[in-house]
């Protein structure tokens, strides 16, 4: 398979035809081999427009999806990122800021992402083994902070790491909805982290964040 073309195409077909205008987002995404990030059996699904299972259930982000969360937080190159999931957005926001650190609770995926990190010789990205509802306090705080793949809902301990002018993007999902889940930016002003539905996308939901039931009378 011709993975060169393949993320021609994907840039031309799936991303700049989808509102991606950000030339660092696009650039990263034409230059990293993202079938590197997919286990070897099913590298030439690398580029379909649609989530792709890597581990247990664990995907790999759409493209488009995932193109325009990292676009919404206007990664500068001085930046400290930090990466809910570890995986191919994290090599995305590395080509863009000067740190990437990103927390992962299975790991066989932290171990196969960080390899692949270090062939690719991105020594800016870090993949540390952690619970991925806690974050990475003691790295913070972070300019950014992406999710790589949706949530119910953001932990306070998370948006607490989130440094003064930060921006985190997340889609949130609400699992008793048979409706899309929707990208939200967050930004934060004088130490309050407030939110913005942004725009409707369906991807594959990160372990450990269902929100808490409440009692039903």
């Amino acid at each position: 398979m011709d993975y060169a073309a393949a993320r021609f195409n994907m840039v031309e077909g799936q991303l700049r035809t989808n509102k991606i205008t950000d030339e660092g987002v696009l650039e990263a995404m034409r230059g990293l081999p993202r079938e590197e990030f997919v286990p070897t059996q099913n590298r030439h699904l690398a580029y379909i427009d649609e989530d792709l299972e890597i581990a247990n259930d664990r995907f790999l982000m759409e493209p488009m999806i995932a193109a325009r969360l990292v676009q919404l937080t206007q990664i500068q190159e001085k930046d400290t990122v930090l990466v809910v999931g570890a995986g191919y957005m994290a090599a995305v926001a590395g080509c863009m800021a000067e740190t990437v650190f990103a927390v992962e609770s299975d790991k066989e995926l932290a171990e196969s992402t960080g390899k692949t990190l270090t062939d690719l010789a991105m020594d800016n990205v870090v993949v540390l083994d952690g619970a991925l509802t806690d974050g990475l306090a003691k790295q913070g705080p972070y300019n950014v902070i992406l999710f790589d793949g949706s949530v119910e809902e953001v932990p306070a301990e998370i948006l607490a790491q989130l440094a003064e002018g930060g921006r985190l993007a997340v889609v949130l999902a609400d699992s008793a909805s048979e409706t899309n889940g929707v990208a939200h930016l967050y930004v934060k002003a004088n130490g309050v982290a407030s939110s913005k539905a942004i725009f409707d996308a369906n991807v594959q939901p990160l372990p450990g964040f269902a929100r808490e039931k409440g009692f039903v009378f």
